[in-house]
């Protein structure tokens, strides 16, 4: 009896674990009641499609499409993510239009799902989209204009986004000791200095080489980091939403 209990376990070891059921992520999401499920977002999600991911508080979400995918994992699901989406964003399912006599719909735009001090950094979770009486001239079309940077001032909460609300996080302060390196055809060099003025991700700022006194111009690239010479240019000439901290 003991040795077929123990041959018993051992098929069941060796046995290959059930393969999860591969689905594709619609091309719209659209959720209709508030409460985002895995049948909302992916087509083929079977049984599955009833397990919830995330409520909808707004007329859309914006989700992180690594805890969707791990959600999907959890639920028997396999979603490969090959076009290696970072965010994915639910809207609202379309409804039909208002009834005569009434109001007009408002215009949908981003809009701040919790208050922000200044200086904090915009995460995927604080933004959502809602019904709003206005938009501003420079709301954001998609939520990684702004996710990443930081708050330029307080902000509030259901505040439709503006672009001058936000900027690149500073990673270097006024008066801070940094290294500026120089890097180009296999020469690198690296030198101690003096921040003149803080500076965000690809900002040019002027920095004192601590041993000649010397003021150049460098591009900051990290925190307490920066760049001179065409590492400086190449950083320099990509767009903010490349580099900006994520």
């Amino acid at each position: 009896m003991k040795r077929l209990l123990i041959a018993a376990a051992a098929a069941l070891i060796a046995a290959p674990a059930l393969a999860a059921t591969p689905v594709t992520l619609k091309a719209d999401p659209t959720d209709s009641d508030g409460m985002i499920t895995l049948g909302d977002l992916f087509d083929g999600a079977g049984a599955a499609g009833k397990v919830p991911v995330a409520a909808k508080p707004g007329a859309s979400a914006v989700l992180d499409a690594a805890a969707v995918q791990g959600a999907a994992r959890r639920a028997g699901l396999e979603w490969a993510n090959a076009e290696g989406f970072r965010r994915i964003v639910v809207r609202g399912a379309p409804t039909a239009g208002p009834a005569a006599g009434s109001a007009r719909a408002n215009v949908e735009v981003l809009t701040y799902a919790r208050s922000l001090p200044a200086g904090e950094i915009v995460q995927p979770q604080d933004l959502v989209w809602a019904k709003v009486a206005a938009a501003p001239s420079d709301a954001p079309g998609d939520a990684d204009a702004v996710i990443g940077l930081a708050a330029r001032r307080p902000l509030r909460a259901g505040a439709a986004v503006s672009a001058r609300d936000v900027s690149a996080p500073q990673v270097i302060k006024a008066g801070e000791m940094i290294t500026v390196t120089y890097d180009n055809d296999g020469i690198s060099l690296a030198l101690q200095a003096k921040a003149m003025a803080g500076a965000a991700l690809g900002d040019s700022f002027a920095v004192q080489n601590t041993a000649s006194k010397k003021v150049i111009q460098a591009v900051a690239s990290g925190p307490g980091q920066a760049l001179v010479g065409p590492a400086a240019d190449q950083l320099k000439a990509l767009p903010r939403t490349q580099y900006a901290l994520r």
